[in-house]
């Protein structure tokens, strides 16, 4: 026995009529949001993640928040470590826009990125706040008139662990300025050739590695003390070292050059203790070795 023939159960013209209603309504009820793809760099194929990731897009689409009375997930949590945000919730785009909007411009990167992935970010511009995606749902709901409209992700309040934002929007790139880890190079300005510029790339060649980084600040308010913030410090040997006096700071777009009068090696935030914690460690921790924390070598 067959379906009855005089019955259709979903015609091409039914599911565009289908998608569009959907499209305007996630118009309507929906909220502007940045889909971030998230670029791999260095794969760790044990533990299948990438500390070292990059967010280099920005596309903004419309999307719906399935949460109607706040988000979900644990909340506010009050430890002894601080207050931790693990706020949780549930997105839905429309495929048709997801494709228009995200999947032409990123299947060059990968030729199956058909939907969103785990990992991508969303960038909720209501309340200011990023979330990552942990889970896609391909199949809700189920067939409506044999098609597949929408994508549903489940997502978790996005951690930032010194990944690399130039996505060229300002609030989201700006999350390195705020969270990242830097050091800062104290320049006497007289002494710079050329003009360093914001997000570029930096780099210090010393006799067996070269230290790179990226700026994501001047402060130029004191010629004598022109500073310059870095971020993504780290080594060519991929062994610690840190920023020297001794060389010169080549900037990699603009071809400023310079050799700081002083570096620090941590720029802190209000109310941190890397100061506190650096000195106490001193005591049991024997930072002329090149892995402090484990066997020496």
């Amino acid at each position: 026995m067959a379906v009855n023939k005089y019955f259709t159960q979903g015609t091409q013209n039914e599911q565009r009529l289908y998608q569009d209603l959907i499209i305007e309504s996630l118009k309507v009820y929906g909220q502007d949001v940045y889909y971030i793809p998230r670029e791999i760099v260095n794969r760790d194929n044990i533990f299948g993640d990438d500390n070292t990731s990059r967010f280099d897009n920005a596309y903004r689409v419309e999307m719906y928040i399935e949460n109607t009375e706040g988000f979900d997930g644990e909340g506010d949590l009050f430890s002894k470590f601080g207050i931790e945000i693990r706020d949780a919730a549930t997105f839905i785009v429309a495929r048709r826009r997801w494709q228009q909007t995200v999947g032409q411009y990123e299947n060059t990167i990968d030729e199956q990125f058909y939907r969103p992935r785990e990992g991508d970010l969303i960038y909720l511009t209501l309340s200011n706040t990023m979330f990552e995606i942990t889970r896609v749902e391909t199949e809700s709901p189920f067939y409506q008139l044999k098609d597949l409209p929408v994508f549903k992700m489940r997502c978790e309040m996005f951690e930032y662990n010194d990944e690399d934002f130039d996505t060229g929007v300002a609030t989201i790139d700006g999350v390195e300025t705020i969270h990242a880890y830097q050091n800062v190079l104290v320049f006497n300005q007289a002494d710079i050739t050329g003009t360093f510029e914001i997000d570029e790339a930096i780099r210090q060649t010393n006799s067996t590695y070269t230290m790179n980084g990226e700026i994501t600040s001047i402060d130029a308010s004191d010629p004598d003390n022109y500073k310059v913030y870095v971020t993504h410090s780290g080594a060519s040997d991929g062994e610690y070292h840190t920023w020297t006096t001794t060389n010169p700071i080549v900037g990699v777009s603009s071809g400023a050059t310079g050799t700081p009068s002083s570096t620090d090696d941590e720029d802190l935030q209000e109310g941190a203790q890397n100061d506190f914690f650096d000195t106490e460690a001193d005591d049991f921790l024997d930072f002329s070795e090149s892995n402090p924390f484990g066997d020496p070598q």
